[in-house]
């Protein structure tokens, strides 16, 4: 991940490291310095590196004094040039300036024509294009409609836009650009951003604030059911509740699937390993109990998001979660857990039918 970016003799200096201990240096996207993985790294070596200032070569030290939980880095560059040592810069980063830090894509070499870049262009083309976004949301409304009334059609649109808006509102939080909601026919809903995110604490609070979203949704329909004693409404706050619920599922690539790749990953790697493919083994419980072909596809999906992520877990981009977000992460998943659980039990026993037909929509 992207530790430091800072200018050094007009140029940017930038800083990548692993908790694994490799760290890599560049100098105006030039490689100038670079350790390896280690048995113990704590150990924070310091970065010797020439440059070349016109006619003159200068001597250059980057000290380091890196802690990974909580994080915070100090830094000190020094610059000889045979005759006299300075210090051209110092100071000090915490999580809050990797959140708001704009990671720098490494450099790359020209790769020739191929079917992942035409897909890859094409994905690109897809998110930009927003006759699909109005195309998709068209054919979200007929589906539904055919399925089951125009009325509950609108409704279901809204509840999954009021759950992807949660999304959008958390992205936004951290300042990144958003490339709006897209609807897809008989799968849900997709709110994507055009930036990446640098920490496990944003890919939590993105994730979770769309189910959260859904919570305050259904408590809010609950209580105009209660006043109004109008079924519509109770049949809203149950399917918004069992919507959430399932994306709470500690399945990849839903949204419980990554807080708990964020918490697992940020205690280890093996950890990590062996939470999501826990996981994914209840995933596929709960998707033969209840028949759900949707959840066997996206378990397809998740499991080479699983894979991506053990292959990359010596050079991850993102900022681990300390022992308190992690405790903050877990709590705040059960309660909106137990939050939606309350809602879905109390229309239960209301002798209400709301449940009857959330229930045949996810079946479906």
């Amino acid at each position: 991940m992207q530790l430091l970016r800072i200018d050094c003799l007009g140029r940017e200096l930038r800083l990548e490291g692993s908790m694994a201990g490799w760290q890599a240096l560049y100098w105006d996207n030039q490689l100038v310095s670079q350790h390896d993985a280690k048995a113990d790294p704590s150990e924070t070596p310091v970065h010797h590196f020439k440059l070349q200032a016109g006619d003159q070569e200068l001597n250059c030290e980057l000290h380091l004094k890196l802690n990974w939980q909580p994080f915070e880095l100090a830094y000190s560059l020094h610059v000889d040039d045979g005759q006299t040592q300075q210090e051209l810069s110092q100071g000090k980063l915490g999580e809050k300036d990797i959140e708001q830090q704009v990671v720098e894509d490494r450099p790359k070499q020209p790769n020739k024509i191929s079917i992942i870049g035409l897909g890859s262009l094409g994905l690109k083309l897809f998110k930009s294009a927003k006759v699909i976004k109005l195309l998709f949301a068209a054919g979200s409304l007929a589906a539904y409609t055919w399925l089951f009334s125009i009325e509950f059609a609108i409704a279901l649109i809204l509840c999954l836009v009021f759950h992807e808006y949660g999304h959008i509102r958390a992205m936004k939080r951290f300042g990144l650009k958003t490339k709006g909601i897209y609807l897809i026919p008989f799968v849900g809903g997709l709110a994507l951003s055009d930036d990446r995110i640098n920490t496990r604490w944003q890919d939590v609070y993105i994730s979770i604030m769309g189910p959260f979203f859904g919570l305050i949704l259904s408590c809010v329909c609950l209580v105009v059911y209660w006043i109004t004693d109008v079924e519509l409404f109770a049949g809203l706050a149950a399917f918004n509740a069992l919507l959430n619920l399932f994306n709470l599922l500690p399945v990849l690539p839903l949204d419980g699937g990554h807080v708990l790749k964020s918490i697992a990953f940020s205690v280890n790697s093996v950890f990590g390993l062996i939470c999501c493919v826990l996981g994914a083994v209840a995933g596929v419980a709960v998707s033969y109990y209840f028949n759900l072909t949707l959840l066997g596809f996206l378990l397809a999906v998740g499991s080479i998001e699983i894979i991506f992520e053990w292959k990359r877990r010596h050079f991850s981009d993102l900022l681990p979660l300390d022992r308190y977000g992690q405790i903050v992460s877990a709590l705040w998943y059960f309660l909106t857990v137990g939050g939606l659980c309350t809602i879905i039990w109390v229309l239960g026993n209301s002798g209400s039918e709301a449940l009857a037909l959330p229930l045949k929509i996810l079946g479906s």
